[in-house]
């Protein structure tokens, strides 16, 4: 298996990481503060580093707005 699906699957295993998919399935472009109400258990620092994660498997990517970093779903 390639390092990069390793990658992916390793990403995916978590359900906390698959729960932030799924929000960002269902509305593309929310920010952190908007992802963090998906795991209110979880601190922001904790859904900071389960999106760092996701962006490393690329199935994440960011955008800049302003102050704002905005999450969306990596089409490719």
């Amino acid at each position: 298996m390639s390092d990069s699906l390793a990658t992916v699957f390793k990403a995916l295993a978590d359900e906390h990481r698959r729960a932030l998919l799924d929000a960002l399935y269902d509305r593309d472009g929310q920010s952190l503060g908007e992802l963090c109400e998906v795991a209110p258990d979880m601190s922001r620092y904790g859904v900071m580093k389960h999106l760092r994660v996701l962006e490393d498997a690329h199935l994440v990517v960011t955008e800049r707005d302003g102050r704002i970093k905005r999450h969306f779903l990596n089409p490719v």
